[in-house]
């Protein structure tokens, strides 16, 4: 099992930024598929970045141009760079890995526990 800590969420004012991070437990994480899902209140759960084999990376088109993933395999970590947030950003983010593959459809094996995002003035 690879256990997944998201840090990085808080309160930010519309036009802010944040960058979330997801923390693992061992190398391997390195070799995973890893994305970053979001869960606003009464909103379905949403898959907003990706970055699998060969750091090809994928993005919402909510999401597209304001938010960058991106990993340090030094430290066993990916980030979510997010800039530019509005209040439709707010909502609980969760990192997802899997050894394969990850889609909107089906997520990863493993989960973080989630860190929460509010936008506001």
């Amino acid at each position: 099992q690879e256990q997944l800590v998201e840090s990085g969420g808080g309160l930010v004012q519309p036009g802010g930024s944040l960058r979330l991070s997801c923390a693992a437990s061992g190398t391997i994480f390195n070799t995973y598929v890893v994305g970053w899902y979001r869960q606003g209140p009464g909103k379905q759960r949403e898959l907003v970045a990706m970055i699998r084999r060969f750091g090809i990376t994928n993005y919402a088109e909510s999401v597209t141009g304001r938010f960058t993933i991106s990993r340090d395999n030094a430290k066993n970590t990916v980030y979510l760079q997010m800039n530019n947030l509005s209040p439709e950003d707010t909502a609980v983010y969760y990192c997802n890995a899997d050894p394969i593959s990850i889609s909107f459809i089906k997520p990863g094996r493993y989960w973080g526990q989630g860190t929460q995002v509010t936008v506001s003035s």
